[in-house]
């Protein structure tokens, strides 16, 4: 199965919506609000997901993060505004408890012999994606002009997400939940 560990944002759906709307434009192709996620590791292909969740509770004891709020708000783009590929909201309250998160996540899973990540972990939550640069000038003006605030969210657990790539976009199911 294709999985990923994340801290769900269950209760920001409406909200991620909402912040998607100035998004509508030509090229871009916006997330499932209800999918509305932070994706802690992206692991790839996992064949048994028993030992990665003994990592994740080994991880989470490591970190020694407990129970938390998210705050979400303002956009951002990765790669960068030249090169528009993803864009997202950030994590504005609570991103130290999840980059500890991260951090635990990496070297428990890295351990494992899953890739080590190649980029600076970015706590987001990704609104859409640019299938083209047809929308970038009207995209780097939402983006640079507004900063909507999503709202908050209790992170109570991190999940192990298996995500199944259809026509219609991923479709998200959890293999299992490890409480902080």
């Amino acid at each position: 199965m294709r999985a990923f560990v994340s801290a769900d944002l269950d209760d920001l759906t409406d909200a991620v919506a909402a912040t998607q709307e100035p998004l509508d434009h030509a090229g871009v192709d916006p997330v499932a609000p209800e999918g509305a996620h932070v994706t802690v590791k992206f692991l790839g292909e996992v064949d048994d997901p028993d030992p990665v969740v003994a990592a994740l509770e080994r991880a989470v004891a490591d970190a020694g993060v407990e129970p938390f709020t998210a705050e979400v708000g303002g956009y951002g783009v990765f790669p960068s505004p030249e090169y528009i590929s993803v864009i997202w909201a950030g994590v504005r309250g609570g991103s130290d408890e999840l980059t500890r998160l991260h951090e635990a996540v990496e070297r428990e899973t890295t351990a494992l012999g899953f890739d080590p990540e190649e980029h600076e972990f970015t706590p987001h939550v990704t609104l859409a994606r640019m299938r083209d640069a047809r929308s970038k000038s009207v995209i780097r003006e939402v983006v640079t002009e507004r900063d909507p605030t999503l709202g908050e969210q209790r992170v109570e657990e991190l999940r192990l997400t298996e995500s199944t790539l259809t026509d219609d976009g991923p479709r998200y199911e959890t293999v299992a939940r490890v409480p902080l």
